[in-house]
Formats: structure tokens, C-alpha cells, sequence
């Protein structure tokens, strides 16, 4: 039987687990599942724990546990989640990743438009306080590159299928994120959203907030003053108020 080898990249808690940012399975069986990958990954390596909310990628898509893996294949392990010459097209979405604390300073000046009466603009800002703690001294964010602004690209078109009017004005958005460490106080991340109207703009400022929650491969250590924890679940819950 034709046996193959595949390379997972591991990310935030997993990484810290298994001792490695990535690792090699090799004599895999040919047809070899996604589910089958995970399940081999942790009798190979028992540290990596529950892998029931792990989600796998492949390339730069998330994919389920019955996609069938090929030799070549860049596979992922992601935890769960707690522009060109011609400038940023704010109208598909403009997508950055920013080395520690974002400095939005006239950020709103980015996305006027003389056909947009509504801009909405919000901030995530990191936290003293969290989970019953009052000692939080800065975050960490860790940020799957490869796979974050096709995901985030996404998610703008998400939004522009529900929220978009191009017969009545365009829709613009931006989304700045950290990477790295975030002070207390300072801004991890940062959703701007322009358009015609008011309730629409709050509304797609709030789809996108709470969908690249869920979605972006973006990890958060939280560091106080007597240890350090990756933050299960949503990576953004402290930073945003939740």
C-alpha cells in the first residue's frame, strides 16, 4: 500500500504542547482523512489533548474532518479562536497586520467617502481586568499569516452580500489587527465600516467584530504579573469587553 508524509504547522496552546512549531506524520496511509490526521497526531504525540475543536486547513481553507489529504499538502492544526500600487480598495475590505499597539490616529479620515452618511468605528482595547484577575500586564497575540487575510477577505465578502447597495452607495470597511504584544490600554483591534446609512454601518461594523472573532487563526496569551495562559475560545474576548 502506498504510504505518504505529511508536515503540520502547529500554532498558540498546540505549539507549546507538542514542543515544535511544526511536526512530520510520515507512512501515512494513502486517502488519509483529516479526522484520521488528527487522530494520529495525538497517539504520536498525547500532549496535544482534545482535538474535538481544532479546526484544519489546508493551504490557506479551513476544511472538515472527511477532506481527503494529498502528499503536498500544507496542513495546519489552528486552536480554537478564543493594497497595491493604487492604494487600499476599502470597498472589498482593507485588511492590516500590525506589530503591537494600533495607532489610529485619523483612521476615520481613511474611509470618508462623499456618498457614505454613516461611519462606524470600533476599538478593542486591552484590559486590566480579566477572568476575576486585576493583575493583566499586556497580551500576546499570535497570527497564523498565511491563512488570516484570505479568511478575513472572506468575511468581507460575507459582509458585502448582506450589507452592500450598489444601487444606493458603496460599502467600505477596514480591519487593523495586532500581532505581538498589546499593553494595557492600547487598541488590538481596530473595525471601521463607511456606508450610505447609519443602522447600516452599525450593522456590518457588528458582523464583522463578532465573525472574525470566531473565524481569523488569531491566538491571545494573556501574561500577568505571576504566570502567563493562552486564552481558550474566541482569541479577542478580553481585548473587546466581553
Amino acid at each position: 500500500m502506498q504510504r505518504m508524509k505529511l508536515t503540520i504547522q502547529l500554532f498558540a496552546v498546540l505549539r507549546e504542547r507538542a514542543g515544535a512549531s511544526e511536526v512530520t506524520l510520515d507512512e501515512l496511509p494513502a486517502g488519509v482523512t483529516m479526522g484520521e490526521l488528527k487522530r494520529i497526531a495525538v497517539d504520536r504525540w498525547p500532549a496535544l489533548g482534545d482535538m474535538d475543536s481544532v479546526s484544519g486547513v489546508v493551504g490557506t481553507e479551513y476544511v472538515d474532518d472527511a477532506r481527503v489529504l494529498e502528499p503536498g499538502d500544507a496542513v495546519a492544526f489552528l486552536p480554537p479562536v478564543s493594497g497595491g500600487d493604487s492604494g487600499p480598495d476599502y470597498e472589498r475590505g482593507e485588511f492590516r497586520l500590525i506589530g503591537g499597539g494600533i495607532d489610529d490616529a485619523g483612521i476615520e479620515n481613511e474611509l470618508v467617502h462623499d456618498e457614505c452618511g454613516g461611519l462606524v468605528v470600533f476599538r478593542g482595547l486591552t484590559r486590566r481586568t480579566s477572568r476575576g484577575r486585576t493583575d493583566v500586564q499586556y497580551l500576546e497575540y499570535e497570527v497564523f499569516e498565511t491563512m488570516a487575510a484570505p479568511e478575513m477577505g472572506r468575511i468581507f465578502a460575507e459582509a458585502r452580500e448582506r450589507f452592500g447597495e450598489p444601487a444606493r452607495g458603496p460599502l467600505r470597511m477596514l480591519c487593523w489587527h495586532s500581532q505581538g504584544r498589546v499593553l494595557v490600554g492600547e487598541t488590538s483591534v481596530l473595525i471601521a465600516v463607511a456606508t450610505p446609512h447609519r443602522d447600516t454601518a452599525f450593522a456590518a461594523c457588528r458582523f464583522l467584530i463578532d465573525t472574525l472573532k470566531e473565524r481569523l487563526p488569531i491566538w491571545k496569551k494573556e501574561v500577568c504579573a505571576d504566570g502567563e495562559s493562552w486564552v481558550e475560545g474566541c482569541s479577542h474576548h478580553h481585548a473587546h469587553g466581553a
